[in-house]
């Protein structure tokens, strides 16, 4: 079709456009297709009603997404391509993989308003996704604005394997609380809240010995219960940024509504002059 509109003037220079730089990054890059693929076999186990190896496999993409960010940032090799390569398998794995096992496994009862639900969590992540491209760079490197969609979807599986594991997978209240789940985790996603981005924590430098032991603690916990643990981290992760945000609402509260310090009374007693030897009688 041929486009429509002013004619181009012969005498204006054509725009150039950069050319495409020669070669990618190898590691990094195969940590996000490894990623990708754990992510699109979630949606293939979805359709196969094996739905906690769905769940498994979008915490192994997780994995995935940690692994090719950590070592991009370690061997320098950061790249606008691998960046939005690792949105694009992004929206896949933690977008529309916990989107369809969400629905397939507790939202189909509700009909028309199931399918919207889900749409609406990968329709949320989309933008979440599109929000941290446009404001990659501007903004400080401690805090995500918003709730991260891998953190997102860690929290829809961790939940179904919590199921899966005390024997409610047929419960039928799962269907109100996933579809409440669903609409909070999408609505975090595209808040304003500010959550911590653990991108400054420094393994390699030398910390307190009691970090060593709490982590050794909290490896030795996730060993034993699996399911809890990461339903009670990828839980309360995603409360934490709300949770701050009311604590220090409450607290700027508290300073306005503090009374002043009272001025201090002027003495009733007036001073007395003492009168200069030999002036007088």
């Amino acid at each position: 079709m041929r486009r429509i509109g002013r004619p181009r003037d012969p005498n204006r220079p054509r725009r150039r456009i950069p050319p495409l730089r020669k070669g990618v990054y190898i590691v990094p890059n195969l940590f996000t297709t490894a990623g990708l693929f754990a992510g699109f076999f979630s949606i293939i186990a979805t359709l196969n009603h094996d739905y906690r190896l769905a769940a498994i496999m979008i915490l192994v993409s997780q994995l995935c997404d940690v692994l090719d960010g950590r070592v991009a940032r370690l061997m320098r090799s950061s790249s606008s391509f691998g960046a939005q390569y690792d949105s694009l398998a992004d929206m896949i794995a933690f977008g529309v993989a916990p989107g369809i096992l969400v629905y397939t496994w507790a939202l189909r009862p509700w009909g028309r308003w199931g399918w919207l639900a889900a749409t609406l969590y990968v329709t949320c992540g989309a933008l979440r996704l599109a929000r941290f491209n446009v404001q990659y760079g501007s903004v400080e490197r401690r805090h995500f604005v918003g709730l991260p969609i891998p953190a997102a979807a860690a929290v829809i599986a961790s939940t179904v394997l919590l199921y899966y594991k005390l024997g409610g997978e047929g419960d039928p209240n799962k269907h109100v609380l996933m579809l409440l789940l669903i609409y909070a985790v999408a609505a975090l996603m595209v808040s304003e809240f500010r959550y911590f981005s653990f991108k400054e924590i420094k393994l390699h430098q030398r910390h307190p010995f009691p970090i060593l032991l709490a982590l050794i603690l909290l490896i030795m916990l996730t060993i034993g219960a699996p399911e809890l643990m990461l339903f009670l981290g990828m839980t309360g992760y995603a409360l934490s940024a709300p949770a701050m945000a009311v604590w220090r609402l409450l607290r700027r509260r508290r300073v306005v509504a503090r009374p002043a310090a009272p001025a201090p009374e002027e003495s009733a007693l007036r001073p007395v002059v003492l009168d200069k030897p030999g002036v007088g009688g």
